[in-house]
């Protein structure tokens, strides 16, 4: 297959290694000139993914027409943030008939979109499927064994998309259902911050545990009510990468959540990051989600105020441990 994979972070380069491990004609596209012309000078994404070499047969630009009529395969790994405006770009080529392939963890804010939806909203007759799950990046370029799941609304696109991504390290099952695989990556990563914000302030393995499971309950919830099946919060894309998330020291948004709780306020956290932390833009979505099904996500909303209404972390967890007395059996209501 020729597949072009657009965006060259860590995530974008890891799978082009794995592309072109399975013998795949691999184009993987940097926005920026600078940033990829070091990229095919040092064949190392030094930034992303560093100590990992990029092999001279996966062709590196910056020329995004190129990208895109090269070949049939496109694969999206760009921020949630910046997927419009780059997918309005690529919609002024040739783009009929091919698989657009969003590896993206993100609801976008203002329409409060998944990733697959915005493609389907801006290019016309194409396929469209995802790929997600437990996989960090770091792990995977080193061939640590992993499992993901590709979801499409048809089978037979899943199984392309298994099959062009499948090794012995590398291993893929499929699912049909793409909006509870996108609903589950993204707000995992709301869950991870509040995770970290525990690990900032040093409190134990108890309070994770439970911040772990109520918080699959909340995505699960407005999963659910948005029209996503209730089992796919419990395989990979759920509760896989909800837990790998919330516990890695890799994990980004975990990583923001622990400056948090160390007393950093949240712009000077992204200001040193060279990396994007979906979680923070998400977790407004995630909100706005909240509001817009009338769900209950008592987590998510007291990340929204500390991020968003500065709301002091302590309060937040005694307003959290306060709540009234529920029944656990009230996941779903």
């Amino acid at each position: 297959m020729n597949v072009s994979v657009i965006g060259a972070g860590g995530w974008g380069t890891t799978l082009s290694l794995i592309l072109n491990e399975r013998h795949n004609n691999v184009i993987l596209f940097e926005y920026f000139k600078d940033y990829a012309e070091q990229l095919l000078q040092r064949r190392e994404n030094y930034k992303f993914l560093k100590g990992i070499k990029i092999p001279r047969d996966i062709l590196i630009t910056n020329d995004l027409k190129l990208a895109i009529e090269s070949s049939e395969i496109i694969v999206l790994a760009v921020p949630s943030h910046f997927m419009r405006n780059v997918l309005l770009k690529i919609n002024k080529f040739n783009c009929r008939r091919k698989l657009f392939i969003s590896v993206t963890k993100g609801i976008e804010q203002r329409s409060l979109l998944t990733m697959s939806r915005v493609i389907k909203e801006i290019i016309k007759d194409v396929d469209i499927a995802v790929l997600s799950g437990p996989s960090l990046a770091a792990e995977v370029a080193r061939k640590v064994p992993t499992t993901v799941v590709a979801a499409s609304e048809d089978i037979s696109i899943a199984k392309i998309v298994q099959s062009i991504f499948f090794t012995n390290y590398f291993r893929v099952y499929t699912n049909e259902d793409v909006l509870g695989v996108e609903i589950g990556g993204a707000l995992k990563n709301v869950i991870a911050i509040a995770a970290g914000i525990l690990d900032g302030l040093g409190i134990g393995d108890n309070t994770k545990a439970g911040l772990i499971t109520r918080g699959l309950a909340e995505i699960r919830r407005l999963g659910v009510k948005m029209g996503a099946k209730d089992e796919t919060f419990f395989g990979l894309s759920g509760l896989g990468d909800l837990v790998v998330t919330c516990s890695s020291k890799l994990s980004r948004n975990r990583m923001v959540g622990e400056e948090l709780g160390k007393g950093k306020k949240i712009k000077e956290i992204l200001k040193n990051m060279e990396m994007v932390a979906e979680g923070v833009k998400t977790t407004l979505s995630a909100y706005r989600l909240s509001k817009k099904y009338k769900v209950e996500m008592p987590i998510t909303e007291e990340v929204y105020n500390v991020l968003y209404k500065n709301k002091s972390i302590y309060e937040s967890m005694a307003d959290l441990m306060s709540r009234s007395p529920k029944s656990e059996n009230e996941f779903l209501s």
